[in-house]
Parts: C-alpha cells; structure tokens; sequence
C-alpha cells in the first residue's frame, strides 16, 4: 500500500509549523517566591503611583522632578531612540503590503546602416505593484521583531525616567542633609572654640597642662576641617543635582536647609509576582525575548521559497514589447508576473544563521530571568536595609535623649553655682553631635524608601498585558 503528500498539505503544514507560538516549558518558568522575606505580612501593600514622590510633602523636590523630566538630557537620548526604533517598525511593517510605483519613461532609438536610416521613440505610462506572498511568516515576523524592539526601547525609555526619577529625589534628599550637617558642624566649631577660649585661661593659670591644651586646639583643628569638608560635599552634590534636573551648575540653588520638613512614607511591597508588570526593565527584557523569537521565525523562513507577484498597467508604445511578439503603436499595456525563489546551495549560511538566532533566544531568555532575580533582589535589599535602619533609628534617638538629658543636668548644676561651664558645653558639643548623626540616619531612611520605590517601579505600569512566568523557554520540534 502506497501513499501520497498532497503538495499543499506539505506547504500549509510547513507554514503553520513556522508561524506557530513557541510552546514555553513549565519547568524552565522563573520561580517566584509567595512574598518578600523582609515584609511583615500582615502591612497592607503599598499602591505606589506614578508620582510617588509627591508622599514627601515636598514643593521644592516635586518642581526638580517636573524640569528633570523635561530637561534631563539622558530622558531625551531615551525618548530620540524610542522615535527611532518607531520608526523602524513602522517600515518594518510596510513589508507585508504590496507596493505600488508610477513611472513615466520615454526612450528614443535611431541608427544607420546600408540598409538605410531608421529612428522609433517609445514612451510609457504605466502603474505597477509587487507582493511577496508572506506563505511562511517572513515578513510578518520582520514586523514583529521590529515592533517588539520599539517596545524594548520604550520600556528602557521608562527605565532611564524612573532612574532618573529616583535619582533626583536622593540626590535632593542628601543635598538638603548635607547642609543640615553642615548647620550641626558650624555650631560645634562654635562650640569647640569656646571650649578652647576657656581650656586656654585655665592653661594660662597653670590649671591644666599642656596635653589638654593641645587635645582642645586639635579638636578645633578636626571641626574646622569637617566643616570645610561638608561644604565641599555639598557643592559637589548641589552641582550634580543641577545636571540630572537638566540645569547648568552654575547659579543653581536649593533652599530647603533641613530634612525636618520631609514626610518620610511608608512603602510596603506587594506580592512578588507584581514587579512582572511594575517594572519596566523587565517589560524591556520580556519584549526583548519576543523579538528575539521572531528573529528565529524569520531564520527559519528564510529555508523556504519567495513567491512574488508582480503587475503593471497603463498606456506605452510599442502597446506590447515582449520577447517574441510585438505590438506597435499607442495603446493600453498589462503586464503580469509570478516568480518562485528557492536558494539551492548557500553553502550552510542560512542554517548558522537559524542556529544563531536560536542562541541569541536562549541567551535572551536567560537575561529575562537574572532581570526578575535581580529585581527581587533589589526589594530585599531594601527591605532588609529599612529592618537596619529602623533599629539604628531607635537606638539614635536614645542617644539624643541621654545626650539631651545630660547637657539639662549641667545647665543646671552650673546655674546652681555647683557645675563648670566647660562641662556644659561638653554636653552641647555631645548634643551637635547626636544631632548630626540623627540627620544622617534620617537621611539614610529616606534614600532608603527611594530605593524602595525604585525597586517596586516607581508606579510603572506595563502597556500591554504581561505574559507572566510562562514566558520562557521554547520547544521546537
């Protein structure tokens, strides 16, 4: 018993096998945990929106936020590629349309010979179209894989907005601490140089030594260096806030002068399989994958034949100029045409090229999953810094309240006439130094909910929806 293949079936069969989806695999699905190690699971998530840091009850940060994404020059390179990549697919996509040309020609002939003179000038209008039949999916795929680079370049276009975003806050927050500190560090010098005004009379009546003297002018020595320290730090950190809000250093101020104003929010995060469609450098890398998947359709179509049609119309002389016959004079032309393309010998260059396109997928789907690893990562590093700071936070402020406490105490022993002033300002000096340490870890809290926002994405929304932890690695046949 013989069988046949009906040529038809073979090319739908082989069509359908080009055009298919991948199937992803269960087991290569990136596994997500069921919630965040460092979050207490009884917090309500937070619902960050897309103007997350108008929580910092902020005016002055909120107006930075607004020029730096108006004027950021990283934004703009993001949004200038964008258009790009648009662009491409846009043309991308004209390719699974005919296409369709005018054309007005005119050639004139004329020679001689010893069989006389004889001179023709033939002339065209004529309209003509072309289409490739996309049988295997070529051109579509060329068109999918462009459309998924433009969504690539518009998810990274929304990853340099967020890190921008985040970026501008805690450049604000630390410039804004830096000169709070600077304000502690100006009144401890006071402070150490009003010590040292009276260690040096108390040297003078040959009350202390030598070594205490020396101890004082050092500490006078170490605070006039943090302040000139801290005022260079806070030039640098001024001038840099400047160019991601898209400023010229020069001239540009900020005038909030301590963190006390700042609200600090709390920012709990959701389950972790949100971040799939919160975060847009894993839009960029699951879109990246698709095209890396349409790549390999079009390496694959490329095994197959090209079928193009051909046609063209209007009004030429000679009204049909064809290899055998002829037909002179002025009148209505149709040409019509069909050509089937099939490579035979290539030499093995169009299956490296498949094999290529199918290990770039691979790696592709490899760089989604460490994106996802990396994501959950930043969460938890940020969930387990805030733990951290919580309980520095709490022990910081006991010791501002002893601190406190203790300068109370010798305010009073020496308006009872039974302290020594110097021991008062021993205890201011302990005072401006808690309080320095307190700004600092306020503002480590609030670089802290910053990297927390950014790690949640900042209140990013995916464009289209997410094909979740199926998207991964395919099966072929």
């Amino acid at each position: 018993m013989t069988s046949s293949i009906n040529p038809r079936a073979g090319l739908l069969v082989a069509s359908l096998w080009l055009t298919a989806p991948l199937a992803f695999a269960a087991t290569d699905a990136p596994t997500l945990p069921p919630h965040f190690a460092g979050s207490a699971l009884d917090e309500a998530p937070t619902a960050l929106t897309a103007d997350w840091w108008t929580a910092y009850a902020s005016d002055e940060l909120s107006t930075l936020l607004a020029a730096g994404a108006r004027d950021n020059l990283d934004i703009q390179a993001a949004i200038a590629r964008l258009q790009a990549a648009s662009a491409r697919a846009r043309a991308a996509h004209a390719s699974v349309l005919p296409t369709v040309d005018a054309g007005l020609g005119a050639t004139h002939y004329a020679g001689h010979s010893n069989a006389g003179t004889a001179q023709e000038t033939d002339a065209g209008v004529l309209l003509s179209a072309s289409y490739e039949l996309d049988f295997f999916g070529k051109n579509r795929a060329i068109a999918d894989s462009a459309g998924a680079q433009a969504a690539v370049s518009r998810a990274e276009r929304d990853t340099v907005v967020l890190a921008t975003q985040a970026a501008l806050a805690a450049g604000y927050f630390t410039v804004v601490s830096l000169r709070e500190r600077l304000h502690w560090a100006e009144v401890d010098l006071t402070t150490a140089q009003r010590i040292l005004t009276l260690v040096e009379a108390r040297h003078a009546a040959q009350a202390v030594g030598d070594a205490e003297l020396a101890n004082e002018r050092n500490r006078v020595a170490a605070a006039t260096l943090t302040v000139v320290d801290l005022t260079a730090q806070e030039a640098v950190a001024r001038e840099s806030l400047a160019v991601l809000a898209g400023r010229d250093p020069e001239g540009f101020g900020v005038t909030a002068t301590d963190l006390g104003g700042l609200q600090l929010p709390s920012v709990v995060p959701d389950l972790p399989a949100t971040l799939l469609q919160r975060r847009p450098d894993i839009q960029a890398a699951e879109r990246a994958l698709a095209a890396g998947h349409a790549d390999v359709a079009v390496a694959r179509a490329a095994l197959f034949p090209s079928i193009a049609l051909t046609a063209a119309g209007g009004v030429q002389n000679p009204a049909v100029q064809a290899a055998v016959t002829t037909l002179t004079g002025t009148g209505a032309s149709l040409t019509l045409g069909a050509q089937l393309l099939q490579s035979v010998f290539d030499g093995g260059r169009r299956r490296a090229l498949r094999a290529e396109a199918e290990a770039r997928e691979s790696e592709l789907l490899v760089q989604y999953r460490a994106v996802i690893r990396n994501a959950l990562l930043d969460v938890e590093t940020a969930l387990s810094a805030r733990q951290a700071l919580r309980t520095a936070a709490a022990a910081q402020h006991d010791t501002l309240e002893q601190s406190q406490r203790a300068l109370a105490v010798a305010q009073a022993r020496y308006q009872a006439g039974i302290g020594d002033a110097l021991n008062v300002l021993e205890a201011e000096r302990a005072v401006n130094a808690a309080r320095s340490q307190q700004t600092a870890y306020r503002l480590d809290g609030l670089l802290n909910t910053v990297s927390l926002a950014k790690a949640l994405g900042g209140g990013w929304q995916a464009a289209v929806p997410h094909p979740s932890a199926e998207l991964t690695s395919g099966t072929r046949p």
